[in-house]
């Protein structure tokens, strides 16, 4: 891995698996700029106030450094925890307090955003402005992150999808090959953890929590790789073979991963891979970085990395777990300079930047910089399976009832981890609560 090419300023730990922590301190959490006015803006001292998630908060404050420098404008950064974004986005346009002018939102909500008059509809300046270049936006990424009913919504600035990882010496000690197949990895986590278990070695992480980022990450995994068709981002078909199928899977792998799924997020799988006592893990792509330093990590130069199995009717592909994207207030204080800040947000500068800085927690959104050279420097095992998956990558649910269509589905996964449902009674009330949901 090449030297990172700028230091940021949060702690040098994936978003991922301190986003938990960041989500329990950061409510509230003002972070205001103090850059001086600039002679050549227009702006002059006038206050952008942005809303960010917490698991954002690296890239956010880079943003805002980073824009002031360039503005002169002063920006305000407001960081909630993830799942606090939407309502306070909604409440904060129906109530008419206007407290923000570009809100960053998981793409996943941008239906029930637009729906409830949240997000402005930028369709026209999208269309129509070139330095935006659109069409340079990874398409699998663009469309869940922007479209609702036509038209766009907001422009993406991480694309988020999950790579399998895993541990060369704990594959060589026990003489397995890198999996291809969802068979071949249940078969690989069993032939380590029999082996090993007893030192406390495991064959692999299940992200399996009762959070979307944890258990929705691991169901839409399978199904993205073992569905013969693509996830309909509208309502994704679970009433299939393939999507009992991806449940079943996940139940297949439990015995043989860290224990238990039930309690293991991303913040209790991490350290147990980066600390060699886990044979493979589901996890986003920065996780490499991390991997290579060696204040935080146990295996450097010991892992390796590849795209995530398939089933027998899939192919490779990936989900998009996570991810997000920044759209303006209706009753943004200055269209014209929410729409610069978000422009640049979602820059080809501005996401290279991201993508090569150590603790940003930023992923590629362009076809550019998922093949510019200063990504494959940083990142060279990483960015050429990203370059192979991300494009291929499918989207969870985005239409308005899509947040709730994800609890529901999270509520049954565990309950069958739970050993309460089967992985055909999971996927058959999850389905039934979904129908219920479109009306």
């Amino acid at each position: 891995m090449s030297t990172q090419r700028r230091s940021s300023s949060t702690t040098p730990m994936t978003r991922r698996f301190s986003a938990a922590i960041a989500a329990a301190s950061a409510t509230g959490l003002i972070i205001t700029g103090c850059a001086a006015t600039s002679d050549n803006t227009e702006a002059g001292a006038q206050t952008l106030k942005v809303l960010i998630a917490a698991p954002q908060e690296g890239a956010g404050k880079i943003l805002e450094s980073d824009f002031e420098a360039a503005t002169g404008v002063d920006v305000e950064v407001e960081v909630v925890p993830y799942d606090q974004i939407q309502t306070k986005a909604i409440l904060d346009a129906q109530s008419g307090t206007n407290n923000y002018d570009v809100i960053q939102y998981w793409y996943t909500s941008v239906g029930a955003l637009a729906e409830a008059g949240a997000l402005a509809d930028i369709t026209d300046w999208v269309d129509s402005d070139a330095d935006i270049d659109s069409p340079d936006f990874i398409d699998a990424v663009f469309g869940p992150y922007t479209q609702y009913e036509g038209a766009t919504y907001g422009l993406p600035i991480d694309g988020d999808t999950h790579v399998l990882f895993y541990n060369k010496a704990i594959f060589e000690r026990n003489g397995v090959e890198v999996p291809t197949t969802w068979d071949e990895y249940i078969e690989v986590a069993k032939t380590i953890t029999e082996a090993e278990k007893a030192d406390g070695v495991y064959g692999s992480a299940l992200l399996g929590s009762k959070s979307a980022f944890n258990i929705g990450s691991t169901f839409f995994n399978r199904l993205a790789t073992m569905s013969p068709d693509p996830i309909d981002p509208q309502m994704p078909q679970l009433n299939t073979p393939a999507a009992v199928a991806a449940a079943q899977s996940m139940l297949d792998a439990a015995p043989y991963a860290l224990p238990s799924p039930l309690e293991i997020g991303f913040e209790q799988a991490l350290p147990q891979f980066l600390s060699g006592s886990v044979g493979m893990i589901e996890f986003w792509t920065d996780l490499g970085v991390f991997a290579q330093d060696p204040e935080q990590s146990k295996i450097v130069d010991g892992w390796g990395v590849a795209p995530l199995p398939v089933g027998p009717e899939g192919s490779v592909s990936g989900a998009l777990n996570a991810g997000w994207a920044m759209g303006i207030s209706p009753s943004a204080s200055d269209q014209d300079l929410a729409k610069q800040f978000v422009a640049f947000a979602s820059s080809k500068a501005m996401n290279e930047q991201l993508i090569t800085t150590t603790g940003s927690g930023v992923d590629p959104i362009r076809s550019s910089t998922l093949d510019s050279p200063a990504y494959v420097e940083f990142a060279p095992e990483v960015s050429a399976v990203a370059a192979e998956v991300l494009p291929n990558a499918q989207s969870w649910p985005t239409s308005p009832q899509a947040p709730e269509m994800i609890q529901s589905l999270s509520d049954n996964l565990a309950l069958m981890f739970q050993g309460s449902l089967t992985a055909q009674q999971a996927m058959d009330q999850t389905w039934d609560a979904w129908q219920a949901l479109a009306g």
